[in-house]
């Protein structure tokens, strides 16, 4: 297999863990494992054009595959490049939270990692998008992606890290509790709502105790919508409370649709919407919809 590897070297668990140490451990693994790899460590527009330049020696037959390491972000943004062209995407999980790497199954060790992506066994998943950008776990409006786009306010304005900023943005965010007049519709029909939070997943989140905000599979071809109906922070965090013990009730709790594609429409100028834990500012209408097995990775099983 000849593959190249390219890692975020600002993010997740590499940044200030020395960028040179672990691209010769990656070497050593892939090596040991019969890979061929060259290994790029990158950040900020430079990853973006090294995946695309990847992706073009792959179609053209130099490469086997395309091995990305980082967080979730880092991982949306190769889908991004990668889904549709059929070059395949190996993960290696150096996020903080690493959903993706779990709902495929993946280990979240270096070593366990490689080994995967050195099987070649390849995998079809969806992947959605809204407006034309990829995501590989979900999105959301509101809440949560006014929080995320305050904390990065504060860590470029401040220098704060990313747990305090995301604890003052919480605060912020509870305190004024914006509710979003919006309308959704899909499969002919149209839905007027008011609520502080929704929730787009790329297929069904398991909203149980024993694997919270975890996903069954990947190749269902659907969007989950989960509509948040709580309008007082008293309420959400009353909700927070029962998530923690498992005592979510779906149909209670929240207004959840499956369907294949969406539209958001709001009177907003603009909305910030979160895409895997990044966040962009969007004009509605927000257009989501599924991709089918529109992505290969490498992974084992199904």
């Amino acid at each position: 297999m000849r593959a190249r590897v390219i890692v975020n070297k600002g993010g997740g668990t590499v940044k200030g863990s020395g960028a040179d140490e672990l691209a010769e451990q990656l070497r050593d693994l892939f090596q040991q494992k019969g890979v061929e790899a060259s290994i790029i460590m990158a950040s900020g527009d430079e990853l973006r054009q090294a995946m695309e330049t990847a992706r073009l020696e792959a179609e053209m037959g130099r490469l086997d595959a395309v091995v990305v390491g980082g967080g979730d972000g880092t991982i949306s943004a190769a889908a991004g490049v990668l889904a549709g062209s059929g070059v395949p995407l190996g993960v290696l999980p150096l996020g903080t939270l690493n959903h993706f790497a779990k709902d495929l199954g993946l280990p979240l060790d270096l070593e366990g990692a490689v080994g995967v992506i050195a099987k070649g066994a390849v995998r079809a998943v969806d992947v959605a998008e809204v407006n034309g950008r990829v995501f590989v776990n979900n999105s959301s409006i509101g809440l949560y992606a006014e929080m995320v786009a305050d904390r990065e306010r504060q860590q470029d304005d401040a220098g704060r890290g990313k747990w305090p900023a995301l604890a003052i943005a919480g605060l912020r965010v509870l305190r004024r509790f914006p509710l979003r007049r919006l309308s959704i519709c899909a499969e002919g029909w149209t839905r007027p709502c008011k609520t502080p939070f929704v929730f787009v997943g790329n297929n069904s989140y398991d909203l149980s105790l024993f694997n919270p905000g975890g996903r069954a599979a990947l190749d269902r071809g659907e969007l989950c919508l989960y509509v948040l109906d709580h309008r007082s922070p008293w309420g959400l965090l009353w909700l927070g409370v029962r998530a923690a013990v498992g005592r979510l009730d779906q149909e209670r709790d929240f207004d959840r649709m499956a369907v294949k594609d969406v539209e958001i429409r709001s009177d907003a100028h603009h909305l910030w919407v979160s895409l895997d834990g990044e966040v962009e500012k969007l004009r509605p209408p927000l257009r989501y919809r599924t991709r089918p097995k529109a992505l290969r990775v490498l992974a084992a099983g199904t």
